[in-house]
């Protein structure tokens, strides 16, 4: 059973900047690829970016191209979605999964574990 904690959200005025981090705990972290999503208040949760175990493969959507960057420390057990540029659209619950597949932690309905997700709040 694998345990994912979020952290580094918070509130940010628009063209700001953040640094999301998801600890992970209770299994083998580089056996999982992970994603990071998000969920507006009123809307469906949507993928954001996903990351191979290896690092080597990674994918965004295409709102978050060019403005985020996820990343991985194997050593560390944690996963990192730095957000740059950001906009009031932004604004969401931001939710770390993961999976023994990189496909699952791709499609909409994310992979096996999830955490309890951080809120980002960018105001204009």
């Amino acid at each position: 059973q694998v345990q994912l904690v979020e952290s580094g959200g918070g509130l940010v005025q628009a063209g700001g900047s953040l640094r999301l981090s998801c600890a992970a705990s209770g299994g083998t972290f580089r056996n999982y690829a992970m994603g990071w999503f998000r969920q507006a208040p009123g809307k469906e949760r949507e993928f954001v970016a996903a990351i191979s175990w290896t690092g080597r493969t990674i994918s965004y959507a295409d709102s978050v191209k060019g403005r985020f960057t996820i990343s991985r420390d194997n050593t560390k057990n944690t996963v990192y979605l730095q957000m740059n540029s950001l906009k009031p659209e932004d604004t969401a619950v931001y939710y770390c999964n993961a999976d023994r597949e990189y496909y699952s932690v791709q499609n909409p309905e994310g992979g096996d574990y999830w955490g309890q997700g951080t809120q980002v709040t960018v105001s204009s």
